[in-house]
């Protein structure tokens, strides 16, 4: 495992599992596999509805809780200071735990403009010790420089969709010049076109690697923080299989070419689902 270094000291798996669209009796299992494998950051939240069965996961995990990274996130509905507060103790209930190691805002959802006193709720509950770190979700670049502005805890991590085909170049180097990591979701844009893609598959080839192998291995070596998700046994290993191969500057300025900016997830700024 390589880990990274956040704005406040801590220590966080460069490589984590997600558990997006993972139902919560299948959950478990999947969760249970990826720490025998050898992951030790789990990404949930409360709206995908499976942080009992991330529970009930590490409640059966021979490893020690400090070794483990917890990530989970604030649901729309439940932005403002106090719900923010209620919503987090709901979490923390659900997953069986006493704190978290990274706390997040799912979405800033601006048409509700109240992400700022959510995240005035997460540097509480960061001050009281019970959240490790604090960051966000889909963040562009307008809504984290009125955090930077009104806030006094940078943001550890802004988590949003990355993958070759959208590579966010722009909020990555902002990110990057305020100390903020850019964490990626649908890394493999949820098993999209890309996999397809002949550049990737000639890549994966020379390595004797599968081409999801060598976009997580791009995403490492491009500094993102990156969760591929999988329920099956086979797939969270080979995810987990990227350590021992690392791609050629010639073979990152190939993969650099695929941008297009195209998403598979809602643009930011529009996504105001509560």
């Amino acid at each position: 495992m390589e880990y990274i270094t956040l704005n406040n000291n801590l220590q966080m798996p460069q490589l984590g599992f997600g558990v997006w669209q993972v139902p919560n009796d299948e959950v478990t299992k999947a969760v249970e596999k990826a720490i025998e494998v050898g992951y030790r950051s789990i990404d949930t939240a409360k709206v995908y509805e499976n942080e009992e069965g991330v529970g009930k996961a590490l409640a059966n995990s021979n490893v020690a809780r400090e070794d483990l990274f917890i990530t989970t996130k604030v649901w729309n509905s439940d932005q403002g200071y106090e719900k923010t507060l209620q919503a987090f103790d709901a979490s923390l209930e659900r997953l069986g735990i006493d704190y978290v190691d990274l706390y997040l805002i799912h979405w800033p959802t601006p048409e509700f403009d109240n992400y700022v006193e959510t995240y005035k709720a997460l540097e509480k509950i960061y001050k009281d010790g019970r959240a490790k770190a604090i960051g966000v979700c889909n963040f562009n670049i307008e809504h984290l420089q009125r955090l930077l502005d009104e806030c006094e805890v940078t943001p550890a991590v802004n988590q949003v969709e990355c993958h070759p085909y959208l590579q966010q170049p722009e909020l990555k180097e902002f990110c990057a010049k305020h100390n903020i990591y850019l964490e990626a979701w649908s890394p493999l844009m949820q098993g999209g076109e890309v996999l397809e893609n002949a550049t990737v598959k000639q890549i994966a080839e020379k390595h004797k690697k599968t081409a999801a192998q060598v976009i997580i291995r791009w995403h490492l070596q491009y500094e993102n923080i990156v969760i591929p998700k999988s329920v099956t046994p086979s797939r969270i290993e080979e995810n987990f299989n990227v350590f021992d191969f690392e791609l050629s500057t010639e073979e990152m300025s190939k993969l650099k070419e695929l941008n297009r900016n195209e998403r598979k997830g809602p643009e930011p700024s529009e996504m105001n689902v509560r």
